[in-house]
């Protein structure tokens, strides 16, 4: 089964000496070179003000680019709609190969002997006939209840958790493949007859933010219990790989909740802190009007979306 992961391909890798130099640079006449000289210790005392005071702009020069696999263009179109980021989406039109591999699988379990590739020519045209054939005769077999089928889809969608009608769900998305591959037979371009492709199918996209876009505006909003699962799962991931690289600069990073709590404290306190329950919440109530009592298990509900 295919499931959503994400990769951190590169990133600032002084970012956080940077981010604290600049910090430094806005309030002292100090030459350039001592500026960024100092101890590790500074450095976190320096981030950690950034934080508390909200100060944003340093953190603009530390960048992170990641790959996000697995996930769907559902879960895409929510993550481009952060602006201040950069991004390299796998064309719909050439997901194709993904839709080829759940369609390949189906024929391997039906007998049907489908190519592996489609091929050129008339040739080509017999293996998207093929491939249709194979995938209707899985959606068939999935809305009966057999497992296979539902892995067959599986490949090359992504299913709800918790979601009870999973025989009737691989069913749909099963025939809107094959009626994509039947279009394709019949000479339709690939650009048009990816209109009937669903939402839930699998794709792939590189993202590079800042350190301030990360921090103030994607984990915030994307951490959140509010945050559609799929997205939710996705910044809880990119955290991960956050914190692993650079965890002065995200061990504060956490959902609305956390960020509105460390404005009104004297100091920051880390996400694990209040995770952990070592550290409580003093706000009434956080952004989204969830009461101070609750805060602390929705915030681990929400944490539940890593796994």
């Amino acid at each position: 089964m295919r499931r959503i992961r994400v990769r951190l391909l590169a990133y600032t890798v002084s970012g956080e000496r940077l981010v604290a130099g600049a910090a430094r640079l806005t309030l002292s006449r100090k030459p350039a070179e001592k500026l960024f000289s100092m101890e590790d210790s500074e450095v976190s005392e320096w981030v950690r003000e950034l934080v508390r005071r909200s100060h944003g702009s340093p953190l603009e020069h530390s960048t992170y680019t990641f790959l996000v696999e697995g996930c769907s263009r559902v879960c895409t179109h929510q993550l481009v709609r952060h602006r201040i980021a950069s991004y390299s989406q796998q064309s719909l039109r050439y997901s194709e190969g993904i839709l080829r591999d759940a369609a390949f699988k189906a024929s391997q379990r039906l007998g049907l002997n489908c190519p592996e590739k489609p091929g050129e020519g008339a040739a080509k045209r017999e293996a998207y006939r093929c491939y249709s054939e194979s995938l209707a005769e899985a959606a068939r077999a999935a809305e009966a209840g057999e497992e296979w089928a539902v892995e067959v889809a599986r490949l090359g969608f992504v299913f709800p958790p918790g979601l009870k009608a999973v025989g009737v769900y691989a069913s749909q998305v099963l025939r809107a493949a094959s009626g994509y591959y039947d279009l394709l037979s019949r000479g339709v371009k690939r650009e048009d007859a990816r209109y009937l492709i669903p939402m839930s199918v699998r794709t792939r996209i590189v993202v590079t933010m800042n350190a301030r876009e990360l921090l103030e505006s994607f984990l915030q909003l994307r951490m959140c219990t509010r945050a559609q699962w799929e997205i939710r799962r996705v910044a809880w991931l990119i955290w991960e790989e956050l914190v692993k690289v650079h965890p002065e600069i995200f061990k504060y990073a956490g959902p609305r909740c956390v960020f509105m709590e460390n404005r009104v404290r004297g100091s920051p306190v880390s996400l694990n802190d209040y995770l952990e329950g070592s550290e409580g919440f003093t706000i009434p109530y956080c952004p989204e009007l969830v009461p101070n009592k609750a805060i602390k298990q929705c915030l681990r509900s929400a944490r539940n979306a890593i796994h």
